[in-house]
């Protein structure tokens, strides 16, 4: 079961990436916020498979932002064009 979170986990990454990306390279803020969202991503899977000693509320507050952070890149996206 390890390598399909392995797997899950790299292909978050690979999106924070492309988020990153897009927000240096194509100037485009939306790639901001899905870097932002998928490096949570990563940050709380990785804290799963390994069962670091993360409070919960740090999980709680850092999943939290990770919603906000997509929801205002998608509302960003659905405003242009």
């Amino acid at each position: 079961m390890n390598e399909l979170q392995t797997f899950s986990i790299m292909i978050e990454l690979a999106v924070a990436i492309v988020g990153l990306l897009l927000w240096l390279q194509r100037r485009k803020i939306v790639g901001g916020y899905i870097f932002l969202t998928f490096t949570v991503y990563v940050f709380y899977d990785l804290v799963k498979l390994w069962k670091l000693d993360v409070p919960e509320l740090v999980l709680r507050i850092s999943f939290a932002m990770a919603a906000v952070s997509i929801l205002i890149g998608v509302w960003r996206l659905y405003r242009t064009e």
